[in-house]
């Protein structure tokens, strides 16, 4: 980052989505600077997958353990297929729903040129078409594999929007190219495909979505303290504030996130849109998170995107380590 404050701290560039601030982001990329840039999900964090020392200080801003492995995003189809071992039915998936909230786990395949960091030492690749116009501009100015986890530090309240970026990461990453709130507002859905098919994280595409376009059931691993996927931590996505589930209604001294019709502080859908909750989801509990008080949350329907916001939720509420 080479603009300063005048006391010398390094400040973060607000950049508009517009093709002069995506080609002032795509060269601070290539120059090996950290850029934060909106896609359809939340807000990513995104290096040169192929430059260490750039993945590197994507770890470093986030406060992100190094076992933790990272998505990396890509134009197009064709791209992704130069890192990983292609298959018949990634081709399924990727027809199907790329560009778009899916994440796939391949093998890596020979020659992938992409930092060891980036798979935190595993022999697959996490990798996605992100559907997002500022984030394929970017792709497509760059011209390369970029790696991109959530755009916050470690753990805390993913970002849907820009001022949630500045507010965790202000000062730390080069620049933040600002196109406005993200309309899925959940992280994108990780399927594994390197043996069974196997649900990894649910996110912002319904896992029956794609067991129907797989024909089959997607296995569901073992919880256990094996990291696969990105966004697998017992504890993450979480606010300041302890998070209680399942309420019916606030306690002394609780804020309360409603679902449905419920008297509530704030709603994710008064009409019971799991679409219109997950897009709310982050940035209610940021607000939330604001006011410094303890947030209980109503009872969420546990089927298509609701699975995946109950996940967040269960990840947030999780006890956390020092």
């Amino acid at each position: 980052m080479t603009d300063m404050t005048g006391g010398g701290r390094p400040r973060t560039e607000i950049l508009p989505a517009s093709p002069a601030g995506t080609a002032r982001a795509a060269a601070l990329l290539r120059a090996g600077d950290i850029v934060a840039f909106p896609t359809e999900t939340v807000y990513g964090l995104g290096a040169d997958a192929r430059n260490g020392q750039a993945v590197a200080r994507v770890f470093e801003a986030k406060g992100r353990p190094a076992f933790n492995p990272l998505i990396v995003h890509v134009a197009d189809t064709g791209a992704a297929r130069r890192h990983v071992v292609w298959s018949d039915l990634a081709d399924r998936l990727a027809a199907a729903f790329w560009p778009g909230p899916l994440t796939l786990v391949l093998p890596l395949r020979e020659n992938h040129g992409i930092s060891p960091l980036v798979t935190a030492g595993l022999d697959t690749l996490a990798v996605r078409v992100p559907a997002h116009p500022a984030a394929r501009a970017l792709l497509a100015g760059f011209d390369g594999p970029v790696a991109a986890p959530s755009a916050n530090p470690s753990g805390r309240i993913s970002p849907t929007d820009a001022g949630h970026v500045l507010a965790g990461l202000d000062g730390r990453v080069a620049a933040v190219l600002d196109d406005g709130p993200c309309p899925v507002g959940l992280e994108s859905t990780i399927v594994g495909l390197a043996d069974t098919p196997a649900l990894l994280r649910p996110g912002g595409l319904p896992a029956e979505a794609v067991e129907q376009a797989l024909h089959q059931a997607l296995a569901r691993p073992a919880t256990d303290d094996t990291i696969s996927a990105p966004g697998q931590l017992s504890s993450h996505y979480a606010p300041g504030a302890s998070v209680r589930l399942n309420a019916r209604t606030a306690r002394p001294g609780e804020v309360l996130l409603g679902f449905g019709a419920t008297d509530c502080d704030l709603n994710l859908s008064p009409s019971g849109d799991l679409h219109e909750a997950a897009a709310n989801l982050f940035g209610h509990l940021h607000r939330l998170d604001a006011m410094n008080k303890p947030i209980a949350v109503t009872p969420i329907p546990d089927h298509g995107l609701g699975r995946a916001i109950n996940d967040r939720l269960r990840r947030a509420a999780a006890p956390r380590e020092d």
